[in-house]
């Protein structure tokens, strides 16, 4: 295979010894797991041991883009990171846009590992072929939007993609994020307390290498009339206009919005005071998308006085769920605001937000009083402390400390059946849809790799929908609040997001494209000849070698779960007393995925799909 689509290079730097190399990658990991989380859960399975401790000096963070980065291609900037998680202890992967991804791929890497534990903070500067590593002392204890400016500053280059952690990352708070390109995140699973524990405040990126092309003119055509389709398609108008915030104003009518931790269905009051429209009519300012980007979802807000005084990244509509709704906070300004200081101190909004909710509930549950908060209160709809406790997290500092774990171990800790209601799975909390309101949800959330995760498989956009992917052969209509054929929705959802991973392209960027249409992208790029077919059993692939390595980490068919809340009955709203059949729903997906009653995949499956070697493993 030759390097068309790819640089070819990986390069590693040990932070405890300074030492950097450049090595060339194996052509056949490419062909096998095309790039990004595939490569990346490859790479991790082979270096780094299970059993190791997140924070370790033993643990590493792999960087990777794909065939397509830095391309025509709209939206093809982003970038993965694969680790293993201290919030939930297994093998995770985050993904970011903006433009760091772009100038890693332009500056000669298809892949950057990160090993080692510097003694003192450091920051990585990657220069197309140069590569440094500088003392950060002066960066330590700084926002992440200062890092970014002071970073490019002892760079010279104001065009340097800087990505950096915060003081929630220094800090080693579990919920910690990585910031890039103001404001946008690498933000599930705590990969920001993964850099902090190395010491490592950023890495500035600047790459002005052109990407070689199998097919460029081919590429180009084809990846250009993608873009158009992505700037004029009437399905994803709202998304251009309102960015995702529009959710707030379209998805309460079915109760897919959390409101009270979980505990009510969605209010209509509350949501549109939080939406797409209202962000649109009083807050928004022009603003500019990720790379080549043609729907441009991303926002930028400015308020220009008062308390929640600000100029920056707005927020999306998982942040407007969990530190708006799901708060019972209906303040579009304080929303915003709260959003604005997650981004500074470099902490991930969805987990933020979901344990904040959670405390406010403990607090009225009297699992948590005063005294634990030092006179703050806890109740519902108060932005003042929603904004207090966000600056505690950060710091780690009273109730703050608590917090920062977690749901899953703050319920641990609190016990009184906090577990019932911490809205979790496998410690990840969930993203703002509810398998209430959606059944394949359900089984998404209880088996996706890094835990509760919408990414990892948009199962509920193929719901209410004819032939959702029939290429795939996912054909048939499914009604939302029926579990038939749900796990294969699941199943087929996952899958589309470990090729999409693996490119690395945005999700909202594929809407309107089909496999056959990646598979064609893929081939103009590399000059290989893919077929839909064979993404597919890519996906399988990728899909067996993630839940093998969290196996070993002692993930198990009991942890496929939902919390009890989850599947409480909800007693008002467009989806009042349903509730999904999990079990149902796990026992045609353990068939559909051919895992063992364990949660094993199975001896045989691992073989036909290339790994015997972790079949050898699995079963020793």
């Amino acid at each position: 295979m030759n390097n068309h689509g790819y640089t070819g290079l990986l390069l590693r730097i040990n932070l405890t010894h300074g030492t950097i190399s450049k090595e060339n990658l194996n052509p056949h990991l490419l062909k096998d797991y095309i790039g990004g989380t595939g490569l990346g859960v490859r790479l991790m399975y082979d270096e780094v041991p299970p059993d190791i401790d997140p924070l370790s000096v033993e643990s590493k963070l792999f960087f990777l883009t794909g065939p397509v980065t830095a391309t025509s291609l709209g939206t093809a900037g982003r970038f993965e990171v694969v680790f293993k998680s201290p919030l939930t202890r297994i093998m995770c992967d985050s993904s970011s846009g903006g433009f760091w991804g772009k100038e890693l791929k332009q500056a000669g890497y298809d892949v950057l590992v990160l090993e080692g534990r510097a003694e003192k903070p450091v920051f990585l500067w990657i220069n197309n072929g140069s590569v440094e590593i500088h003392p950060a002392a002066h960066l330590w204890g700084k926002d992440c939007y200062e890092t970014i400016d002071a970073v490019r500053n002892d760079v010279s280059d104001e065009k340097a993609s800087v990505l950096c952690i915060g003081q929630a990352g220094e800090n080693l708070v579990s919920i910690a994020c990585m910031i890039n390109d103001e404001g946008r995140a690498v933000g599930r699973g705590g990969p920001g307390a993964v850099m902090g524990s190395k010491n490592l405040k950023a890495i500035a990126v600047r790459g002005t290498q052109p990407v070689q092309l199998a097919d460029a003119d081919g590429f180009k055509k084809l990846a250009v009339s993608f873009n158009r389709l992505n700037a004029t398609a009437e399905g994803i108008a709202n998304l251009r206009t309102y960015g995702t915030a529009e959710v707030m104003d379209n998805s309460w009518p079915v109760s897919d919005i959390p409101v009270k931790n979980w505990s009510l269905g969605s209010n209509e009051k509350l949501c549109v005071s939080l939406g797409g429209k209202k962000m649109k009519d009083t807050i928004l300012v022009k603003h500019v998308g990720c790379y080549l980007c043609s729907i441009g979802c991303s926002r930028w807000v400015k308020i220009k006085s008062g308390e929640y005084q600000m100029d920056g990244p707005g927020p999306e509509y998982e942040t407007l769920g969990c530190l708006g709704s799901m708060c019972m906070v209906d303040d579009l300004e304080a929303v915003a605001y709260a959003n604005h200081l997650c981004n500074l101190y470099g902490l991930d909004t969805i987990s933020c937000g979901s344990t904040i909710a959670f405390s406010m509930e403990c607090y009225e549950k009297g699992l948590i009083n005063l005294t634990d908060t030092d006179g703050l209160e806890l109740t519902w709809g108060n932005k003042t402390v929603l904004i207090q406790v966000i600056e505690l997290i950060a710091k780690r500092k009273g109730i703050g400390t608590l917090l920062g774990q977690g749901t899953r171990a703050m319920a641990e800790q609190l016990g009184g059946g906090a577990l019932d209601f911490a809205v979790q799975v496998k410690g990840l909390e969930l993203p703002m849809h509810d398998p209430r309101a959606f059944f394949s949800w359900a089984s998404n959330y209880a088996t996706g790799p890094r835990g509760g995760c919408h990414l990892h498989g948009m199962s509920g956009i193929y719901e209410n929908s004819q032939d959702p992917i029939p290429e795939w052969g996912l054909t048939g209509y499914y009604p939302r609040h029926s579990d038939e054929g749900k796990a294969n929705i699941t199943r087929m959802a996952q899958n589309w997001s470990h090729i999409l991973d693996s490119f690395v392209m945005c999700y909202f960027a594929t809407f309107n494209l089909k496999p056959s249409d990646m598979a064609a992208l893929l081939n103009l790029a590399t000059g290989e000849e893919y077929t839909a077919e064979e993404l597919f059993l890519i996906a399988e692939r990728i899909n067996a070698l993630y839940r093998a390595y969290n196996y070993f980490c002692g993930i198990r068919a009991s942890d496929d779960s939902l919390p009890f809340r989850s599947l409480t009955p909800l007693a008002e709203g467009g989806a009042t007393g349903k509730v999904p059949d999990l079990e149902y729903q796990l026992k045609e997906y353990y068939e559909l995925r051919e895992w063992d009653i364990d949660g094993r995949p199975r001896y045989e499956r691992l073989v036909e799909l290339g790994l015997a070697d972790v079949a050898r493993d699995l079963y020793p």
